[in-house]
């Protein structure tokens, strides 16, 4: 009978952790279940090595890999520098441009990764200055969003593409035209967008826009303002 109240016990505070864990935005939920399941296998270590059932070695073998498990996100963190330095070591071409491209504006800086095709931002300005968008809420975003729309066109236009590929039809606002002409775009700028370095060559350029207009192409379930800016660069670096 106490096995039973037990087991019930511990089924009912899963359940309840598990349903916390869905409430987290979808960015934070893979390192909540990370850090459940580490805590679950102390327990149950700890469990077993106090009762006799495993022996002190298997115990301290599991304390070196969870220790090394809590140093994953700073290997991780770590590794973009390893790769560019590996990039620079073995003679990346010089339109490489580090794997990504950027747009900014003057409240936010949007990225996408070329490899993968995921687009990642961050707040420059403002209450969450400094905040990764993957890590606010649809609320904090809508109320991002608010906020943009009363600060600056360009970033209001820029964080409504990005809701739209996050939340899809939950989203219910609607989608900022995309900008025209390329007046106000510098160089440098036009460089980040497509991933170049200065002294790039036309077929670059060209082929840069291509290969990212593939991934964010609004008929392939892109990105229209982030699209929009991929034909400015272009237009603009090729004059």
């Amino acid at each position: 009978m106490p096995r039973l109240i037990l087991l019930i016990a511990i089924g009912l505070a899963g359940w309840i952790i598990y349903q916390k864990i869905r409430g987290l935005p979808p960015a934070q939920r893979k390192s909540a279940y990370l850090k459940v399941g580490v805590g679950g296998l102390i327990l149950v270590v700890l469990f077993a090595t106090l009762t006799g059932r495993m022996h002190w070695l298997g115990a301290a073998i599991t304390a070196l890999l969870v220790g090394l498990t809590r140093l994953l996100p700073t290997l991780a963190q770590l590794f973009p520098i390893f790769h560019r330095l590996h990039q620079q070591r073995s003679g990346a071409a010089p339109g490489g441009g580090g794997g990504n491209s950027r747009v900014e504006t003057s409240l936010l800086r949007m990225t996408l990764d070329h490899g993968t095709g995921d687009i990642s931002g961050e707040v420059l300005q403002g209450e969450h200055q400094g905040a990764r968008l993957d890590d606010l809420d649809q609320a904090q975003l809508e109320a991002l969003f608010g906020w943009c729309q009363q600060q600056d066109e360009d970033s209001a236009r820029l964080l409504a593409s990005y809701l739209h590929r996050r939340f899809g039809d939950s989203w219910q606002g609607e989608p900022s035209p995309p900008p025209q002409g390329t007046s106000s775009m510098s160089e440098k700028e036009a460089l980040a967008i497509l991933g170049l370095s200065e002294g790039v060559e036309r077929e670059e350029i060209i082929s840069a826009h291509r290969r990212l207009m593939q991934k964010l192409h609004p008929d392939r379930g892109g990105n229209d303002y982030l699209a929009a800016k991929l034909n400015q660069a272009k237009d603009f670096l090729l004059g």
